[in-house]
C-alpha cells in the first residue's frame, strides 16, 4: 500500500475491534475454499472391487473361485476387471467337479454384470455409483481435471471482476458458486452433468481463496495485515481441509457429502451485511465518499475520532500514476534477463505443484486408514507454514527453497522402499515430504515476488499462478501411473521436486536485496551455480529504498 493511504488511515490504529471482526469474517469467508480444494478425493474415491457374480447362478464356493487371482504387489489379489467366462463356470458346478480344481487355463470375460465394490469405507462414491473402473477408469482423473481447469478459469475472471467491480462481491459470488453448485451436485443423474458441475465448483474455491487474500491484506494495515496473511489466513484455510476428513468418515456417501459442502458457504451470507469493501479499491477507483463512509464507520467501532477529510485528490492521482497499466504478459519474455527468470520459475512452480497434488492424490495407495490419512497430511500443512514463514524472515530465500525442497524430495523418494514392508515409516515418509514441499512452495511464493518488480510484480505471479494451476491439473494422472509400476507415483513426485531445485539454483539471491521497482533494477540470472550475482543493489534500505518485503500466501 501506497505511504499516503497508510499515512490517512493510520487513525484506525492497526489492531482493534474494527480489525478483529474483519479477520474473523475474512477467515470465515476462507472456510469453504479449504473445505473443497480436495474433495475428490473423496467423492472420486475408488474402493476395492471385484466382478460380481449373479445371486444363485453358482453355488458359495465356486462363486469364490470365478474371479481369477492376479499377482499385484507381489500378493495374490482377485482380479478387478475380469472373471472366468460364467457360462463355463456353470458346466463345471453341475458336473460336480471340486472348486479346487485348476481353472487358469479356462477362458475369461470382463465384468458383464457389474462390479462388487467394497463398503469398508465407502457407502458410495462417484465411482462406485457410475462403474468408473476398468475400461472406464478415465473418467474420474478427467472429473479432477476439469475441477482444477475450473480454478484456472477461475483465478483469471475474479482477478479482473474484482478489480472491475469491487473485492466484496466477487468474494461472494465465489463463495456462492461453490455452495450453489455443490448442492446441485449431490443430485447430478450422470457421470457428464458431475463433470460439468464440478468445473463450476472449481470457478469459485480458486476465486475465493485469492480474493480474500487480497481483501484483507487491503483492508488491513501494519502487524494486523501480517498477522492475518501469516498465520489466520493459512489457519483457516487448513481448518476448512481438516473438517473435510471427518466429515467424510461420518457420512460416507458421496451426494451427502457433496450437499453437506455446501453449508459453510451458507454460513458466509450475513458477510454481504457485516463484511466493508475495501477502502483502498474504491479509492483507486475515484469513489472517495464510500471510502470515507467505510473508514469513519470503523473509526466509531474502534472508539476514535475520524478526520472530517481523510483522502486528499492527489491520492487518486498517486493511484493512477503508480497503475502499470502498460505492463503485460508479453513484457515477462520482452527481454532475455526477464524471459530466462520467468521460464524458470513457471517450471519450478510447475513441478512442485505437480509434486504436491500428486503425493495427495496418491494418499489413497498408502496402508491405513484413508480418513486418518488425509486428516494428518492436512495437519502438517500448520507447521509447514510456520517453518517457511520463519526461513522466509531469517534466512536467503535461495537456501531456504533448496533445503525445504530436497527434504521434501528425499522423503518421497524413500517411500518407494518403505511402502509394503513399514506401514508406519511410509506415513511418515509421506508427512516429512508434505512438509518439505509445502515449506518450500511457500517460500517460493515470498521469492517470486522479490525477483520481480513492482511495475509487474502482479502480472508475473499470476503467470505463475496459473502454470501451479496446470500442475495440480495434471497430478490426478500421476496415481494412473501405477497401473504400469506401483512405485512410479512416487518415484515422478520426488523427482520432480529435485528437478525444481536443480533450476532454481540459477536464480539470483534476493535476502537483503532491495526490492527491484523497474525491470532495470532486478537483479540477473547466474549463468553457472557457483557464480555470484551479477547485479547486486547498494546501499542499505531506506526510505526511497526499502528493504525486500515479505509476500506471503499459501496453495491454493
Amino acid at each position: 500500500m501506497q505511504p499516503d493511504y497508510e499515512d490517512a488511515v493510520s487513525f484506525l490504529g492497526s489492531w482493534g475491534p474494527f480489525q478483529r471482526r474483519v479477520v474473523w469474517q475474512l477467515c470465515l469467508a476462507a472456510l469453504p475454499s479449504g473445505c473443497n480444494l480436495l474433495s475428490s478425493l473423496y467423492l472420486l474415491a475408488t474402493p476395492p472391487h471385484v466382478c460380481r457374480i449373479p445371486d444363485n447362478s453358482l453355488g458359495p464356493e465356486w462363486t469364490q473361485v470365478a474371479v481369477p487371482l492376479q499377482l499385484v504387489s507381489g500378493r495374490l489379489e482377485r482380479s478387478s476387471c475380469s472373471r472366468f467366462q460364467l457360462s463355463l463356470i456353470q458346466n463345471l458346478s453341475a458336473s460336480g467337479l471340486s472348486s479346487h480344481a485348476p481353472l487358469s487355463s479356462l477362458p475369461q470375460e470382463g465384468c458383464k454384470d457389474g462390479w462388487t465394490f467394497s463398503t469398508e469405507h465407502y457407502q458410495s462414491t462417484v465411482v462406485t455409483e457410475f462403474a468408473l473402473v476398468c475400461d472406464e477408469q478415465w473418467k474420474a482423473p478427467l472429473s479432477t481435471l476439469a475441477y482444477f481447469l475450473g480454478g484456472l478459469c477461475g483465478c483469471f475472471i475474479s482477478g479482473q471482476l474484482s478489480d472491475r467491480f469491487g473485492r466484496k462481491p466477487v468474494l461472494l459470488a465465489c463463495v456462492a458458486l461453490m455452495s450453489v453448485f455443490s448442492s446441485i451436485l449431490a443430485a447430478a443423474p450422470s457421470w457428464e452433468l458431475f463433470t460439468a458441475l464440478f468445473f463450476a465448483m472449481g470457478l469459485g474455491q480458486i476465486g475465493c481463496y485469492v480474493v480474500v487474500f487480497v481483501l484483507g491484506s487491503e483492508i488491513l494495515t501494519g502487524p494486523t495485515r501480517v498477522l492475518f496473511s501469516n498465520l489466520c489466513l493459512p489457519l483457516a484455510y487448513v481448518s476448512g481441509m481438516l473438517l473435510l476428513p471427518g466429515t467424510a468418515y461420518l457420512v460416507r456417501s458421496w451426494r451427502l457429502l457433496a450437499l453437506i459442502l455446501a453449508l459453510p458457504g451458507l454460513a458466509c451470507v450475513p458477510l454481504w451485511w457485516l463484511l466493508p469493501e475495501s477502502p483502498r479499491w474504491l479509492v483507486s477507483r475515484g469513489r472517495l465518499r464510500q471510502a470515507q463512509v467505510v473508514l469513519s464507520a470503523a473509526a466509531l467501532e474502534n472508539g476514535v475520532e475520524a478526520p472530517e477529510l481523510i483522502f486528499k485528490s492527489t491520492t487518486v492521482a498517486n493511484q493512477a500514476m503508480d497503475r502499470p497499466d502498460s505492463m503485460n504478459f508479453v513484457d515477462l519474455l520482452r527481454t532475455r534477463n526477464v524471459c530466462h527468470m520467468s521460464l524458470i520459475l513457471w517450471m519450478v512452480w510447475f513441478s512442485l505443484n505437480v509434486s504436491y497434488f500428486g503425493m495427495s492424490f496418491n494418499v489413497s495407495s498408502l496402508s491405513g486408514n484413508p480418513f486418518v490419512n488425509y486428516f494428518l497430511l492436512a495437519a502438517m500443512e500448520v507447521p509447514a507454514y510456520a517453518a517457511s514463514w520463519l526461513a522466509s524472515r531469517r534466512l536467503p530465500r535461495q537456501l531456504s527453497f533448496v533445503a525445504f525442497s530436497l527434504l521434501g524430495a528425499l522423503a518421497l523418494l524413500l517411500v518407494q522402499v518403505t511402502l509394503h514392508a513399514h506401514g508406519v515409516l511410509t506415513l511418515s515418509l509421506a508427512l516429512l515430504g508434505k512438509f518439505g514441499i509445502l515449506a518450500g512452495l511457500s517460500v517460493l511464493y515470498t521469492y517470486s515476488g522479490e525477483l520481480y518488480p513492482t511495475v509487474i510484480r502482479n502480472t508475473a505471479l499470476s503467470s505463475c499462478a496459473t502454470f501451479s494451476r496446470l500442475g495440480s491439473a495434471v497430478s490426478p494422472y500421476i496415481l494412473q501411473l501405477g497401473v504400469w509400476y506401483e512405485l512410479l507415483p512416487w518415484i515422478l513426485v520426488g523427482s520432480l521436486s529435485v528437478f525444481g531445485v536443480v533450476l532454481s539454483v540459477f536464480l539470483p539471491e534476493t535476502f537483503t536485496q532491495p526490492l527491484p521497482d523497474t525491470i532495470q533494477q532486478m537483479a540477473t540470472m547466474r549463468k553457472w551455480p557457483c557464480s555470484s550475482c551479477a547485479a547486486k543493489h547498494d546501499g542499505k534500505p531506506s526510505e526511497d529504498n526499502p528493504g525486500p518485503e515479505v509476500i506471503w500466501t499459501t496453495h491454493f
